[in-house]
């Protein structure tokens, strides 16, 4: 399949190393193929689903099959004629990296076209330390496990390598790749981390917040409707779906969840505020006071409730992973409470669900990869 080139002009590598989906009709056809599983999908379904021609579904999955994206899996009983011959995805015809680059962890994981971890790095890191040492990490970190898995020397030699998805604390532009402040590391602002990532690497580079990323994982993964994915680690932050998509805002700045003020003479913030719920929820977890962590926590979430109407709310992060139960019900309590109060307690009698996100650890890092494999099939998060 043919690749679209890596560079434009400009500074760095700033193309995409994507499968060359021709046209939104070939995502349709390789999202399709994903969805059906090892069980495969007719040329004859394909077309109904998607509503193209058969001739047109003929034509996009023979050049597929020719370039390794699909196969046969099968032949299936027709109620007329010859069987229909099925087809399915080569979930290793593509692999993407999702890095979670935190301000003190750095998780790597290499995913195929499925979406499936096959093969994943951690080790620890220091945003204080310099761009520079940083991004030498980084490279290193992906360098070694695409070497590891994929059998080459670096990752521009790697033929189903997609492409490097980061995400990391916001603020950010994601659009152009560039740091804003990052809450505690001021001197990161205005940094062009994907420019600069690509260029180390020799291969495209997407750059998303770790909440959007997270929220991008668990959409891709089925979770519907519109939802808030709520990362508590060394920051705090919200991650939105809203009909399917992941809302970034105007300037892909939504979700700084973290830095709603909720006590206007409260504790000084790293972000300069005073009272934000970041600092008040973080103080409360480091004082042993994980219920009144939930609490706060669950101030916040009722806000964006009643702000966005939302259908649920997913918990997530590690200061979340160490008393997740807790968490849960502290959140759900309040939620619960703020419903009745407000007279929604009616056909919603627990108010907005509440509970853990799914993916775990990797959940960050799986949906930074997901920045990448969303353009092949056509789900662009």
């Amino acid at each position: 399949m043919d690749r679209v080139n890596r560079t434009k002009s400009g500074p760095g590598p700033v193309g995409a190393n994507l499968l060359a989906v021709r046209s939104h009709n070939t995502a349709l056809v390789l999202d399709l193929l994903r969805g059906a599983g090892a069980e495969g999908i007719s040329r004859l379904e394909l077309a109904e689903r998607t509503g193209l021609t058969p001739q047109a579904v003929s034509k996009i999955t023979a050049r597929l099959r020719e370039e390794g994206f699909a196969a046969e899996a099968g032949r299936r009983a027709s109620t007329g004629g010859k069987p229909r011959t099925v087809l399915r995805l080569v979930p290793e015809a593509g692999h993407a990296v999702g890095v979670h680059l935190d301000r003190d962890e750095l998780r790597t994981v290499l995913l195929d076209l499925n979406g499936t971890v096959v093969g994943e790095r951690y080790g620890t890191v220091g945003l204080g330390g310099g761009a520079e040492a940083v991004l030498d990490l980084v490279a290193a970190e992906v360098t070694a496990l695409v070497g590891s898995v994929l059998g080459c020397g670096v990752p521009a030699d790697a033929p189903t390598l997609l492409g490097v998805g980061v995400a990391l604390p916001g603020p950010l532009d994601h659009v152009r790749g560039v740091l804003h402040r990052v809450t505690g590391f001021p001197e990161w602002a205005g940094f062009p981390l994907r420019d600069a990532l690509a260029e180390r690497l020799g291969v495209p580079v997407v750059v998303d917040k770790d909440t959007n990323a997270a929220a991008l994982g668990l959409a891709a993964g089925g979770e519907g409707g519109s939802f808030a994915y709520l990362h508590l680690g060394t920051g705090l932050g919200a991650g939105l779906v809203i009909g399917g998509r992941v809302h970034r805002g105007a300037r892909t700045g939504a979700g700084e969840f973290g830095h709603q003020v909720l006590q206007l003479d409260g504790p000084v913030c790293p972000c300069g505020n005073r009272g934000c719920v970041e600092v008040l929820c973080l103080a409360a977890a480091g004082r042993g006071e994980t219920s009144e962590a939930a609490r706060v926590l669950g101030v916040g979430a009722g806000n964006l409730v009643g702000l966005l109407d939302i259908d649920l709310v997913l918990l997530g992060g590690r200061t979340v992973a160490g008393a997740p139960e807790v968490y849960v019900r502290g959140v759900a309590e309040v939620l619960a409470e703020r419903a009745r109060r407000a007279g929604l307690s009616e056909g919603v009698p627990e108010g907005v669900p509440v509970r853990v996100a799914s993916g775990g650890e990797r959940g960050v890092a799986v949906g930074a990869g997901q920045l990448l494999l969303g353009s092949v099939f056509g789900r662009d998060g």
